[in-house]
């Protein structure tokens, strides 16, 4: 998942007053089935287009022990044969009328769009509840997408130092929870990944009750809830699904270290995670003094770290930090440095040590603080224009367990924000006894080739 920010710095601390003013809460509308599913339509009567999405409360982290990456595996099983149905018709239908479509999985959801014509809505409705409880498998199917994701797999993580490295600090973070287990899985588990697994997560979680409609575009709330009614509604609810429940971490005592060697790294990195809260309905002002915090030190190149570490001691070439509130049990902080050739990572550590200690000394520049915040704020307004990110905004945020009044509250509270809360919070993570620190090096030193190569996330 991206978790990095990039916003443009100049002329955002002024905003039009037409934009600061501006305010979707009146767009919203919220509902819910008889069978218990809910529905958030967000509307925008701009251009003649709408994205339709169902939100799954069921992602990675709901995985049973030994059936790592069975969610991901589901969402690419759901664009195989229904009852009514070839496969691949589905996503066919939806290009045939102009549109797009296509699913992810993370750690707390999985969820399904079409970007369409706004006029079409209904006939994707009618296709997205099909495949809610109508999937027809054949072992066919199980053989050769279990071929393909883990062939994605070798693609994305194992031919990536990087990908592994971050497999292995999060491991190494989250000793007992989910969370430390790769969305896609562990190769050993999705080998051995069968009909059985599959059947048995998609009937429990695929159902009206455990799913979140979130409708963005150019649609009328009374339509959309008639579309939904007809099809969504039809679906009973599935009485065995239980609330969330997941292992938790027993408290960490000590602070953890790893080196990751592999001949194929092109530039050495250091990366420190620690264990930071979550957004909580109702109680997000840590978490939102957590993302300003996470801009203040690394969310550009005029953040403390970089401002510090890359050029006035030029001793990295890239600084970062960041953190990603929305999640449904306890997250991550994380900095990253990456030092400049002939800086060993022991250098850099010592330095990234001295600058965050002094940071904790001198606290937030307030002036620094208000451009963050007047960035932010202007980076909000301009997801506005888009159905994709309104509709994620919400769905996201919805299946972590926050409600409706928490989004349409976040914008306000990061703003409200006060200097003494961002280092109250920043006291509260950057605890060595909660952190993970690992580098990623090639065999026998820190030192890279003179090759220039992306180290991704």
């Amino acid at each position: 998942m991206t978790r990095f920010l990039s916003f443009i710095t100049i002329g955002l601390v002024a905003l039009p007053a037409a934009l600061t003013a501006q305010d979707i809460s009146d767009q919203v509308t919220t509902f819910t089935l008889e069978n218990g599913m809910e529905a958030v339509v967000v509307e925008d009567h701009r251009a003649p287009v709408v994205q339709h999405m169902v939100w799954y409360r069921a992602g990675s982290a709901d995985e049973t022990a030994g059936v790592s990456g069975v969610a991901h595996f589901l969402e690419h099983l759901l664009f195989k044969a229904t009852d009514t149905l070839e496969a691949g018709e589905l996503s066919a239908t939806v290009a045939a009328n102009g549109g797009t479509d296509n699913a992810f999985t993370s750690y707390d959801y999985t969820a399904y769009y079409q970007q369409v014509a706004a006029d079409r809505l209904g006939l994707m409705m009618e296709m997205e509840a099909d495949r809610m409880k109508n999937i027809r498998l054949t072992d066919t199917d199980i053989l050769n997408e279990r071929n393909v994701i883990l062939e994605e797999r070798n693609m994305r993580i194992e031919n990536n130092p990087g990908a592994l490295f971050s497999e292995d600090l999060s491991a190494a973070q989250y000793l007992n929870h989910h969370y430390g287990i790769p969305v896609i899985g562990w190769k050993h588990e999705m080998e051995q990944l069968d009909m059985e697994a599959v059947m048995a997560f998609y009937e429990l979680y695929y159902s009206p009750n455990n799913a979140i409609l979130v409708v963005s575009g150019d649609v009328d709330p009374d339509e959309v809830r008639a579309l939904a009614e007809e099809t969504y509604g039809k679906i009973p609810a599935n009485p065995n699904l239980t609330e969330r429940a997941r292992p938790q971490e027993p408290p960490q005592r000590a602070a953890r270290r790893m080196v990751y060697e592999d001949p194929r790294v092109a530039r050495p990195t250091l990366r420190r995670s620690y264990l930071a809260p979550e957004r909580n309905p109702g109680d997000q002002r840590t978490a939102a003094a957590l993302e300003l915090l996470s801009e203040v030190l690394g969310g550009g190149q005029t953040s403390y770290l970089n401002e510090r570490l890359q050029f006035e001691e030029k001793k990295v070439v890239y600084a970062g930090t960041y953190y990603s509130g929305t999640s449904l049990d306890p997250t991550t902080f994380n900095v990253i440095v990456m030092p400049v050739p002939g800086v060993s990572l022991e250098e850099a550590e010592a330095s990234l040590d001295a600058a965050m200690a002094d940071f904790m000394a001198e606290g937030v520049d307030p002036d620094h603080l208000d451009r963050i915040k007047s960035q932010l704020r202007a980076a909000q307004i301009y997801e506005r224009d888009s159905v994709d990110s309104i509709g994620n905004r919400y769905g996201r945020a919805l299946t972590s367990g926050l409600t409706v009044e928490d989004i349409q509250a976040w914008p306000a509270l990061l703003q409200e924000i006060t200097p003494e809360e961002v280092m109250a919070a920043a006291e509260l993570v950057f605890s060595a006894d909660q952190s993970v620190t690992g580098w990623l090096v090639r065999p026998g030193g820190d030192e890279a080739g003179d090759e220039a190569e992306e180290v991704t996330q």
